[in-house]
């Protein structure tokens, strides 16, 4: 499942971001890429343990649990501390499958990723390249998004960042466990959910069918859930 999820930041957020972000000191994405990703591996990121970088991160999680699509599409049980490249001329990211499990020594957060996340901070014309390409069972799926748009994708998926010729890629990106391990319940749970929010907009939350789906949803955590 590839959602993408509309302005988790507005566009006056993505410029402090940036203008925040410019006068940084920028390390070699690598330090934070596994032994077979830092391979293929060519960007610049935050120092992730800096101040910069937490401060942002919790800006961005407060503005992730803001948004219902988000929450829905993800039912995360932990989101790790975001982080945040940058992809000048000449870098990319090739082809990888995320680590299976990501840890944080700062705060002990140990998570399995369950899901991927990009949230674009450059529009895309300010660059060319510096694609997601994220292959899947149904193919493979190109995604550039203006900024303050993020897509989320499945950990597993194998995926890359297309080399730029032009301009710069200022992205912040993560990982998340879900409540819901199986990625199939969690998409059978999130088109229940898209039916449900439809229902109350016709109906009202207090019409009987729409009470009772609601009920089945809650009872399909309850019987999926890790938690």
């Amino acid at each position: 499942m590839l959602i993408c999820v509309p302005d988790i930041l507005n566009k006056s957020e993505v410029a402090e971001f940036r203008k925040i972000m410019e006068p940084a000191t920028w390390e070699d994405g690598r330090s934070t890429a596994g032994a077979q990703s830092a391979l293929v591996k060519s960007n610049e990121q935050l120092p992730p343990d800096g101040e910069l970088s937490r401060g942002l991160g919790k800006r961005v999680i407060k503005a992730l649990t803001a948004s219902p699509l988000f929450i829905s599409a993800a039912i995360p049980l932990h989101i790790f501390p975001p982080l945040f490249n940058r992809y000048s001329p000449g870098h990319y990211f090739g082809v990888h499958i995320d680590n299976a499990v990501r840890g944080d020594h700062l705060s002990g957060l140990r998570i399995r990723t369950d899901l991927s996340v990009t949230l674009f901070l450059s529009e895309p014309d300010e660059y060319d390249g510096g694609e997601l390409i994220v292959e899947d069972t149904y193919g493979s799926h190109e995604i550039k998004l203006p900024a303050g748009h993020l897509v989320l994708y499945p950990a597993s998926s194998l995926h890359t960042v297309t080399p730029i010729t032009r301009g710069v890629r200022v992205a912040s990106f993560f990982w998340l466990q879900s409540m819901i391990r199986d990625s199939h319940a969690r998409s059978l749970i999130f088109d229940l959910d898209a039916v449900i929010q439809g229902l109350v907009e016709r109906l009202g939350r207090d019409d009987p069918q729409t009470v009772k789906l609601a009920g089945i949803y809650h009872n399909l955590i309850r019987y999926w859930s890790d938690v």
